[in-house]
């Protein structure tokens, strides 16, 4: 797989570029952006964000215009409170130079405004306009995301629609800018996706393009093998394949949204993520899969999340009770709770989800067990941290859950939980909050020595 990677990685014909707020927060990193869209032809396909934070603190457009929006429903005059987010975007169009006038663009917005268009047509007009700036500045054409990225009425992506309707247009045009984050619905109102879409949107590009490669700009040089809150000056990946990426980002490791994978996925692209201030770092690739790995190390990443709890039920011969676990699942997604992992054996069942989903239920939830499965035992406990341990290095490889456990121990920290997936490149342990940041630093030292 990684020979095929490489073939492709040196014919490329065809690249989309992402690029996120911070890359596109001012005159500054506009200028950056078009030098690094300039020095390659293959980057035909741009998708871009709405302006980020110029500073630690700043305020991001998508929150201005959240907060403009939540103003003019409630009756407000927001008119000010509006001249704030056009000075962001006139800051740019001046400090590039641009004779590029937006003022029509202004005024129909706050006019949707007033008639309620809704909070997503709100949001969605940062990814609009910047797109719209970016265009100009590059000299690419503008294609509006509402009229080639399709919701079907349940809010979920319309691919077929999408693609054939995309793959049309980009067809018909050698380069474009294409805002991220947003498409339209039946009634051609404008749908976003969850923050961090315009990820989903740069792979949805890729794909409908046909690109060999999807890069997706940013702040950082790609993923690190732990969060350096945590550990100090942890590595880089240079190579992660999709389902560690997935495994790694459901526990927090940031950089990438972790549902852009699935578009790019089914066509074999692979993703590039590039430092948009250092364009010049290797990064880290993100692949369909591969056998190689760093064998000095074995795992890719470390990564973790607080505020789970978990539902211990004990029942005698619990394995062989047909339909128990069915009721019980049936028992929480009636209260509106998702089961994140269920680690069991054959007399217990351990049921962890996120402790915002519990809270107020606590009492409805056991009775409700109670009375439908009568276990010999059952209890709520808070305060849990989730650890990942993630690495295609590990499968088939012996000693790699003895070494997380015994380090684990050497420093006094209980493991309260265990999970291993089916497919063995990640091993799940669960430990109090308190010891998190401990556990995470003393996981990765484990298999990480300098």
């Amino acid at each position: 797989m990684m020979t095929t990677y490489k073939q492709r990685y040196f014919t490329v014909q065809v690249r989309t570029a992402k690029f996120g707020g911070s890359s596109l927060a001012s005159p500054e990193q506009f200028k950056k952006v078009y030098d690094i869209v300039m020095a390659d032809p293959t980057r035909r396909y741009v998708v871009a964000s709405a302006p980020g934070k110029r500073f630690p603190e700043d305020t991001k457009v998508t929150d201005m215009l959240y907060a403009c929006y939540d103003m003019a429903v409630a009756g407000l005059d927001f008119e000010l409170f509006f001249d704030g987010i056009k000075a962001r975007f006139d800051e740019i169009i001046a400090g590039l130079g641009l004779g590029l006038d937006l003022s029509r663009e202004y005024e129909s917005i706050k006019e949707s405004f007033r008639l309620g268009s809704g909070r997503d047509y709100a949001a969605s007009r940062g990814e609009y306009l910047n797109s719209i700036i970016l265009a100009r500045y590059l000299g690419y054409d503008f294609i509006d995301a509402a009229e080639v990225v399709f919701f079907r009425e349940d809010g979920t992506l319309d691919e077929e629609h999408t693609y054939k309707t995309l793959a049309s247009v980009l067809r018909m045009h050698e380069r474009a800018v294409i805002p991220g984050f947003y498409g339209s619905m039946p009634n051609y109102t404008v749908r976003t996706f969850s923050r961090g879409g315009s990820d989903i949107s740069g792979s949805i590009v890729a794909r409908a393009s046909g690109s060999d490669i999807y890069e997706n700009w940013t702040d950082v040089s790609g993923f690190l093998m732990a969060d350096p809150k945590i550990v100090r000056e942890p590595l880089g990946i240079k190579v992660v394949t999709y389902r560690e990426l997935r495994e790694l980002s459901y526990m927090g490791a940031g950089v990438l949204h972790e549902d852009s994978v699935f578009p790019v996925r089914s066509a074999g692209i692979p993703i590039v993520i590039k430092n948009t201030n250092r364009p010049d770092d290797e990064g880290t690739t993100i692949v369909a899969g591969t056998d190689i790995y760093d064998r000095e190390h074995i795992i890719t990443g470390v990564a973790g999340k607080k505020n789970f709890s978990v539902i211990r039920i004990d029942k005698d011969r619990m394995a062989y009770r047909r339909g128990m676990l069915h009721r019980i699942v049936e028992i929480l997604d009636y209260n509106g709770v998702h089961a994140e992992h269920i680690p069991s054996g054959i007399d217990t069942m351990s049921i962890v989800a996120h402790t915002e989903q519990l809270t107020g239920k606590y009492d409805t939830l056991i009775e409700s067990i109670r009375r439908a499965v009568d276990p010999d035992y059952i209890g709520i406990e808070d305060d849990l941290a989730l650890i990942a341990v993630v690495g295609r290095g590990m499968v088939g490889s012996p000693g790699v859950a003895a070494r997380v456990f015994d380090a684990l121990a050497k420093a006094s920290i209980n493991v309260r939980m265990i999970d291993q997936g089916a497919c063995e490149i990640n091993i799940i342990v669960g430990v109090s909050s308190a010891d998190f940041e401990d556990a995470v630093r003393v996981i990765y030292h484990e298999f990480v020595r300098r």
